[in-house]
Formats: C-alpha cells, sequence, structure tokens
C-alpha cells in the first residue's frame, strides 16, 4: 500500500510540474512537448529524480493507449471539409512519404553506424518515418497559427494517417530480424502484403462503421451528460483493441472514428470535445514524461556525434525529397511544399516504435531508442520553434476568425439540439458601435456590459469590452463566427481594402480599378478566372496576379466555389518569397528537353498524367490560347469515349 500511495504521490507531482512549466515554456515560445520530455528525463535515474522505469512492455502499453486517445481527439477536430482539397496529397504523403522516408533514412543510417546492417537499417527508417499526430495537432493549434486551407489540412491528415504505414513497417522489419536471428526465412514479399492491406482494410472498415455505430448510440440514448465523454472514449478504445486482435491497424481505426464522430450532429458533443481536449493533453503529458524516464543522458552522450547528423540529414534533405515526389502531382507551390517539409515533425511516435525491437529481444534495441530522442530532440527545438516565422515569412498565414467564448449545452424537449454560446466584442472589432445582423435562427438572450447583466433591447449597439449571449443551433456556429469573426485591420491587410463578388466579370474590373486584364478573359467571372488558374481548387488565401493587382480568394461556397474576392491595387509585396525547394513540371520538362525529343516527351505526358489537364496560367497564353483550349478540350473529350 505504501508503494502504490508513493506512486500516486510521484506521479501526480509530475504532472504538477508539467502543467507549471506550461507557463513558463509558453512566455518563451519553447516547444511545450520538449519540456515535457526534458522534464522526465530530468526526473529519471540519472538525473534529479532517481526515478527507475525501465519496463518495455508497459512502456509500449502506456504509448499505444497514449497515441489512441491523440488519435482519436485528432480525429474528433479534423472538419471533413478539409478531406475534400487534401485527401489525396495527405494520403500520398502517408504512404509513398512514408516509404521514402523510410528508404533513404534507412540506407544513410546503415552507412552511419556500424552495428546495422541493411535490414536493421531499414528498420530504423521505419522507426523514424512517421511525423508525429501529437507534435503537429498541438504546435499548429497552441500558436493560433491558420494556414492555408490546403496547407494545413494536409498536415492534419498525413499526421493522423502515416502512423499505420509506419508501424506496418516497424512490424515488418523486427519480424524477419528475429526471425533471421533464429535462422528462419521470415516472412515473404506477397505475406507481407497481405498483412498490409488486411492492416489498412480491417483499420478503415472498423473505423468507420464503428463510427457510425456509436454515433447512433450517442444521439439515441438518454444518459447522464457526464457518461457521453465516457462513452465516446469506451468506444474508441473498444474498437481500436477488437481492431487490433483481429490483426487490423487500430490507430487507423480511432482516427477515422473520431472522424466520423467530429463530423456530425452529437448530442452532448460539446462536453465530449471539452472531456477529450483534456484527455488528450493527460495522455501528451504521460507518453513524454514516461519515455523521458526511460532515457539515460550516460548513453546518449556517446551515439550523438552521429546520430545528430542523421537528425539534420532527415530533416533538411530525406524529407523534402519525400515531400517532392508525394506532391508533385497535385500542383502545390515550391513555397507550400517547403512548409509542409518543414513542419515533417518528429515527436513521441519514433520514440514509442523505438520500444518494439527492444521488447522483440534484438541486441540493437537501446540504439533504436537513443537515436529517435536525438531526432525528437532536434525536430522539437528547430523545427517546433519555427513553425509560426516560416509560414508568415512563406505568406502561407490567414487571418483567424474569432469564435465563441463560451458554450453551454442545454437540454430542453422544446430546444433539442440548441447551445448558448457567448461573443466578445474586442477593440478592433468590426461590429464596435454597430447593432450585429443576426440571422433568423440566432436568438440573443444576454448583454453583458461592465459587469452587469441587460437583455437587448430591439437594435442595441455592442461597445469595446461587451458580451454578448446567444441562442444559436451548434452546427450553423461558422456562420454566426463569420458574424463576430474577423479583425477589421487584419483582413484589409490580408484580403486587401476591396471585396467583390465572385461572380463579377473581369471586364468591368478593368474598366472600375484600371487593371490589366487579358482580351481571352474579359468576358469571364473572377471566380472562374481564379478557377483556371490552378490546377485544383481555390482555397481561401489564393493569390492570381494581373500585373501589380492581387485578387485573393476570400470566401468559397460549400462547393468549392470563389464566392467573394479581394482586390489589393498594390499587390506586389504579396507575391511569396523565392523559395531554393526542388524542381517543378515547368522545370523537369525544360530539362528533359536538354535531353533529346524522347525524354521531353515522356516528362510531358507524365505531368499532363498527373494534372488531369494540359492547360497553362492565362496571365501565360498567347493571343490564341482559347482556340488551342477548346481543341485540347474536344481532343480529350473524344479519349474519353
Amino acid at each position: 500500500m505504501e508503494l502504490a500511495n508513493q506512486l500516486i504521490f510521484v506521479g501526480a507531482a509530475l504532472v504538477l510540474i508539467s502543467i507549471g512549466a506550461s507557463l513558463v515554456s509558453s512566455r518563451f515560445g519553447m516547444p511545450l512537448l520538449l519540456v515535457f520530455l526534458l522534464l522526465g528525463l530530468a526526473a529519471g535515474p540519472e538525473g534529479l529524480g532517481g526515478i527507475v522505469f525501465a519496463d518495455i512492455d508497459s512502456a509500449a502499453l502506456i504509448g499505444s493507449l497514449a497515441l489512441a486517445v491523440i488519435l482519436f481527439d485528432g480525429g474528433l477536430k479534423t472538419k471533413g471539409e478539409n478531406f475534400r482539397v487534401a485527401l489525396w496529397p495527405a494520403t500520398s504523403l502517408a504512404t509513398i512519404g512514408v516509404l521514402i522516408t523510410a528508404g533513404l533514412t534507412g540506407l544513410i543510417g546503415w552507412a552511419l553506424f556500424d552495428q546495422l546492417g541493411l535490414m536493421a537499417g531499414l528498420l530504423l527508417g521505419a522507426i523514424l518515418s512517421p511525423t508525429d499526430a501529437a507534435a503537429v495537432f498541438f504546435l499548429l493549434g497552441s500558436r493560433g497559427l491558420v494556414l492555408k486551407e490546403r496547407v494545413g489540412a494536409t498536415l492534419e491528415i498525413e499526421s493522423g494517417s502515416n502512423d499505420p504505414m509506419a508501424v506496418f513497417l516497424t512490424i515488418g522489419l523486427v519480424e524477419l530480424l528475429v526471425a533471421g536471428a533464429a535462422g528462419g526465412d521470415g516472412l515473404g514479399v506477397v505475406e507481407l502484403a497481405g498483412i498490409f492491406v488486411l492492416q489498412m482494410g480491417l483499420g478503415a472498415g472498423f473505423g468507420l462503421v464503428a463510427g457510425h455505430v456509436l454515433g447512433l448510440a450517442i444521439n439515441r440514448l438518454r444518459l447522464a451528460s457526464g457518461l457521453y465523454p465516457l462513452l465516446a472514449l469506451a468506444g474508441a478504445l473498444f474498437t481500436f483493441g477488437l481492431t487490433a486482435v483481429l490483426g487490423g491497424s487500430g490507430f487507423l481505426a480511432v482516427y477515422l472514428m473520431g472522424l466520423m464522430l467530429g463530423n456530425r450532429k452529437l448530442q452532448g458533443f460539446h462536453n465530449i470535445m471539452r472531456f477529450h481536449d483534456g484527455l488528450t493533453w493527460l495522455a501528451q503529458i504521460v507518453m513524454f514524461l514516461m519515455l523521458g524516464l526511460m532515457v539515460l543522458p550516460s548513453g546518449l552522450i556517446a551515439i550523438a556525434p552521429l546520430a545528430l547528423p542523421l537528425a539534420f540529414v532527415l530533416m533538411l534533405v530525406v524529407r523534402p525529397i519525400a515531400v517532392w515526389v508525394s506532391l508533385l502531382p497535385f500542383n502545390f507551390s515550391k513555397a507550400e511544399q517547403a512548409f509542409i517539409s518543414w513542419v515533417g515533425l518528429r515527436g513521441a511516435v519514433p520514440m514509442v516504435l523505438a520500444l518494439f525491437p527492444t521488447a522483440a529481444g534484438l541486441d540493437v534495441g537501446p540504439l533504436y531508442f537513443g537515436i529517435a530522442f536525438w531526432v525528437v530532440v532536434v525536430s522539437l527545438t528547430i523545427q517546433g520553434w519555427t513553425i509560426t516565422p516560416l509560414a508568415r515569412w512563406l505568406k502561407l498565414e490567414i487571418p483567424s476568425k474569432s469564435g465563441p467564448i463560451d458554450r453551454i449545452e442545454i437540454s430542453l424537449p422544446e430546444l433539442p439540439d440548441h447551445e448558448i454560446v457567448g461573443y466578445a466584442i474586442e477593440d478592433d472589432s468590426p461590429l464596435v458601435d454597430r447593432h450585429p445582423r443576426l440571422p433568423p435562427w440566432a436568438q440573443p438572450l444576454l448583454l453583458v456590459r461592465e459587469k452587469t447583466l441587460t437583455t437587448p433591447a430591439p437594435g442595441f449597439r455592442l461597445a469595446v469590452g461587451d458580451t454578448l449571449y446567444l441562442l444559436a443551433p451548434p452546427w450553423k456556429l461558422p456562420d454566426l463566427d463569420a458574424v463576430f469573426g474577423g479583425r477589421a485591420e487584419e483582413d484589409a491587410a490580408f484580403f486587401g481594402a476591396f471585396t467583390l463578388n465572385g461572380e463579377a466579370r473581369l471586364s468591368g474590373l478593368g474598366d472600375a480599378y484600371g487593371v490589366p486584364v487579358p482580351a481571352e478573359a474579359l468576358r469571364e467571372t473572377l471566380a472562374d478566372f481564379i478557377d483556371r488558374q490552378f490546377n485544383r481548387a481555390p482555397v481561401v488565401g489564393d493569390v492570381v496576379f494581373l500585373g501589380n493587382v492581387a485578387l485573393i480568394v476570400r470566401e468559397r461556397d460549400e462547393t468549392g466555389r470563389v464566392t467573394k474576392v479581394g482586390l489589393d491595387l498594390d499587390g506586389l509585396k504579396r507575391r511569396a518569397p523565392r523559395v531554393p525547394f526542388l524542381p517543378d513540371w515547368p522545370t523537369l520538362v525544360r530539362a528533359a528537353r536538354h535531353l533529346g525529343p524522347g525524354p521531353a516527351r515522356a516528362v510531358r505526358r507524365l505531368r499532363d498524367r498527373s494534372r488531369g489537364t494540359t492547360a497553362t496560367p492565362v496571365a501565360a497564353r498567347p493571343a490564341d490560347s482559347t482556340r488551342r483550349g477548346l481543341a485540347e478540350r474536344l481532343r480529350r473529350m473524344l479519349r474519353r469515349r
């Protein structure tokens, strides 16, 4: 009993210290996950705490549970619209990108470390290949950083979906090495391929079905309000365990399950989100503290001269190559590719995967854990500290919209699926000294002004410091956020001083503002013109230049069509800086021309197939481009037939 009391005391003390450290780290901008890891290191056997924790099996269990909770919460917070704009790029990164990262890192590790053979080096690459969902979700969310939709969605979906591929590669290579050490042949390529299909198929199937079933259960069962979050958690862990027992990927299952629940109307949804937000914090603290406790600094110093170069090569060479190959078909700009490369954060996942070789009895297991520790420290320190300034320098940040400062769920038979939400009026709000134009489904209930509660009178005006509480359906809050959100100065600085309708014609733009409009585009609407500049759907924040004038996508409808466009007559400052990144399609085509007509045709054909179009930007087309464009469309129609 005395031991149990001591464990409770020490565990609670470490969590309290971690929470207190978060206040200090926020002042200095230090990545908080790195703080948790270093606190565990300080409390470990060679630190001030002297706590000995070396149970590999328990560590693997705790790490798996924590990752399941983090991935489930990440799915809950991932918007379904993100999949429309980023599903295929993120899937490419989570599969092809992981394979390239594992292969290149494995070869470099094999060359650096004498203790590793080729297969053991590839296992090291598999361990270090995944980006970390906890690190990405936390760092993107905690800094108040709002990225262009496609960039942010790609990073979030990739980090939540690349763990299954890394786990599969790690377990498969561990089994091959164990079988080789025992004198066996191990699994063949066909068997490994079958296991991969089984894991991904069961993971996706169980995740989607369980998410749908649990959503129905939450909406139909009448429970105490505090039981809905527990029902969601128990359902997620049950799905994780069942999927893993049957041979599927439990990590993929819980992520998709969270995605299903987070994108449907649920009773008690706000309570579920609050509960899982706190639980995810606890999971991150426990996981990083535990991993820090298992680190022996004396063993780290010996491998640092080789582990640190590997960390920098992974960050500066391997990850950019993997991103470039994975995103080449999707027409990301060099600035976007460079940023996605830089946010390839390594966190707890590589360190948890590094426990698998030791648990399987491989002699080089401790070496993997030490290398993973150095890679994680370098990634969280350098990349984690520079995400926000890099996004601003590359002009990938967009203004955030103010959301409600408080949400109160109500449970009344007369008003099902409604919430009371509160909005604060700041000094730069466009609603200062104005009456808000509220939609008919939003009913103002209470106005708090200078600590005094009043009932909003007809035609009331808002003042700085007010808090307005309204009754509204939770699924319509994005529309209400648009009424109260946004800051006039920030919006004008980013989107320009003028806002135009997406259906306005470019001819009127040229007449009113003297904008140089190409002759062949005069009859087009702004929405159609902007849409033709990209071999993908434009997203909020995308910029199209007409001479020195910038057209900025401000709003889109649910189909992805541009509805509002910002206009900046002095748009040169909006051009993203030139990034020395790997070549894009035009550069590859020009390089292939020097090799002869055959390679040039092959590269162009590959480019056209990946894009699904041969269209070039309007501003770069010659005068007869319209005729050539119609001819090309006709040829594509004939090919389809």
